[in-house]
């Protein structure tokens, strides 16, 4: 069997540990991974070792049911890969598996008692709590009389006392808490406890008529229990530039409208004082137009003053920008020189060209009518590519013209 426990995930131990050593893990993780390991045995309940020829297999190698085989394939899947706290206690506590497996499964069928309960110590039986197991307070119901939960119950650890359901209160939860009344039972035996008018701290119905004390902000008058109004007494306590507003049972400090300097209500008209940028007209705090008040809001050169609740900013006049903390003209970043026939239409540029060659023809003649046999060879040849190409191109342009009435 040690020999296949590293297929675990790895979790290196650096000497074999005690049962001492594991008092650390929670009784939760020791509960999970003895159920997980219970789902095991009841998935490989009705399996074999699967090589053939089961009966010579169990011959050999004993029965499957009790084989490490099966004890391996319980193992590997009892914890989440990802389960920390699950693998590591099941690293910890290999002796005491094998153990159970082999030699204590009769006598003891329940893993989580034998284990958890009496091997580890990390859990305590139902009803009991604490280092000790101490058993937890009980009366008519059950633990905490059935209207609660023992803290601590079934662990090592809490203190044992009772924390009550909802409604009850008490050692054993036996009692009505605040807010509640005990309703009449058609028996003998104790009513449940049902809720009070939400504003009654103790009642003897649910109406809102039936209270006998008030809860905190309320006051009792003819067994009702009315609000009180702290803003319109010394109960409230509100800081600097808020005030005071009244809620049922209670009340809140909100914060004064912005053009205020302390308030006794809410919205400019409530002001005891008008904050800077803003002056009293008729009953109420208003804003002042800085832009339109003054001559030069913004002496800058190329600035406009902007108007806002309570001041104003200076920013650069439209067409401008802000370089450098100055206005300054907003001018499209300037793109490269024009060449110089840039902005020539495509029949400029045509004619342009049959003026070149032109010149160059006449020069040519000009030398040929000098008698140079080279120079007329070339004159010949540039008349004749001239005469070529209006015969063609411009040829067939100026005859489409023509037909056409151009």
């Amino acid at each position: 069997m040690r020999g296949v426990w590293p297929l675990l995930p790895a979790l290196v131990l650096l000497s074999e540990l005690s049962v001492e050593k594991v008092q650390t893990a929670p009784c939760q993780t020791c509960r999970k991974l003895t159920e997980s390991f219970i789902k095991g045995l009841e998935k490989t309940a009705n399996k074999n070792f699967g090589g053939g020829n089961t009966a010579w297999e169990e011959e050999k190698l004993a029965k499957y049911a009790r084989s490490e085989t099966r004890l391996l394939e319980i193992v590997e899947a009892a914890c989440e890969k990802t389960d920390f706290e699950c693998n590591r206690l099941l690293e910890q506590i290999e002796d005491q598996v094998e153990t159970w497996w082999f030699h204590r499964q009769q006598e003891a069928p329940d893993l989580f008692e034998w284990l958890c309960i009496e091997q580890l110590t990390l859990c305590c039986p139902p009803g009991h709590f604490g280092p000790d197991c101490k058993e937890c307070p009980s009366g008519p119901g059950g633990v905490c009389g059935g209207l609660g939960r023992c803290e601590g119950e079934g662990t090592r650890l809490g203190d044992g006392e009772c924390v009550c359901d909802p409604g009850y209160s008490g050692q054993l939860c036996q009692s009505c808490a605040d807010g509640y009344f005990r309703e009449k039972s058609s028996n003998d035996s104790a009513g449940a406890c049902a809720a009070c008018f939400h504003s009654c701290k103790k009642c003897s119905g649910p109406q809102d008529y039936k209270c006998l004390a008030c809860k905190p902000g309320w006051i009792l008058h003819d067994n009702k229990c009315v609000d009180i109004d702290e803003c319109g007494t010394e109960l409230a306590r509100c800081p600097s530039n808020t005030y005071c507003h009244n809620i049922e049972g209670s009340y809140e400090c909100r914060g004064c409208d912005q053009a205020c300097v302390g308030c006794m209500g809410s919205g400019p008209a409530r002001c005891k004082k008008c904050a800077r940028g803003y002056r009293l007209k008729g009953a109420k705090c208003l804003d002042v137009d800085e832009c339109s008040e003054r001559a030069i809001a913004c002496p800058g050169l190329n600035e406009a003053c902007i108007n806002e609740e309570g001041s104003f900013h200076c920013d650069c006049a439209e067409g401008f920008i802000r370089r450098d903390s100055i206005c300054v003209e907003n001018k499209p970043p300037a793109g490269p020189e024009k060449g110089l026939f840039d902005d020539m239409t495509d029949d400029e540029v045509l004619v342009l060209q049959q003026m070149f060659f032109g010149v160059i023809i006449c020069a040519l003649a000009t030398l040929a009518a000098k008698g140079d046999m080279v120079f007329t060879a070339i004159f010949i040849g540039g008349v004749a590519a001239m005469a070529g190409y209006w015969l063609t191109e411009k040829g067939d342009y100026m005859l489409d013209g023509f037909l056409k009435g151009r």
